[in-house]
């Protein structure tokens, strides 16, 4: 049994890093066509993301691919997980939590068909990426207000 073919666009997804009830909003989603190295793709999706939300990214964490990304930024922390030396136990609890985008990447996949792509060429592809973002934060959204809704439904 051999390893399926896979062809198509690397889709580079940004999350918030804190711990939230309904889940983790997108922050920026990036197609990157030609199968590029992960870390040659970090300086590019942390400008996507400093920029959408007009404040600087202090930290980024990141897994094993991203090692010898080469962005320098002032004021910015790239953490690659499983390194040593990690000494404030903060930014060690925030290690923990980079894992948390996996389930996020799964939901896009399978609810905003993140897998899907009907738009040709690679303005489709970003295309897609985009809306899949946009459709998972609208999920959230709408879980959210039917939560409030069910709330004031029971106090009136």
């Amino acid at each position: 049994a051999r390893a399926r073919y896979e062809f198509g666009v690397k889709t580079s997804i940004a999350t918030t890093n804190a711990r939230c009830a309904g889940g983790q909003f997108v922050l920026g989603a990036l197609a990157l066509p030609g199968n590029p190295y992960d870390g040659h793709s970090l300086g590019q999706q942390l400008d996507q993301v400093e920029r959408l939300l007009e404040r600087p990214v202090r930290r980024a964490y990141v897994d094993r691919g991203y090692r010898g990304h080469g962005v320098r930024q002032d004021g910015l922390d790239v953490l690659v997980s499983h390194t040593r030396g990690i000494a404030s136990p903060t930014v060690r609890r925030e290690m923990r939590r980079r894992n948390a985008i996996e389930p996020v990447i799964g939901h896009m996949k399978g609810d905003g068909l993140l897998e899907r792509n009907h738009l040709a060429g690679p303005e489709g592809d970003a295309i897609n990426a985009i809306l899949c973002a946009a459709g998972h934060n609208f999920r959230l959204l709408l879980a959210w207000l039917r939560e409030l809704l069910a709330l004031i439904l029971l106090a009136v």
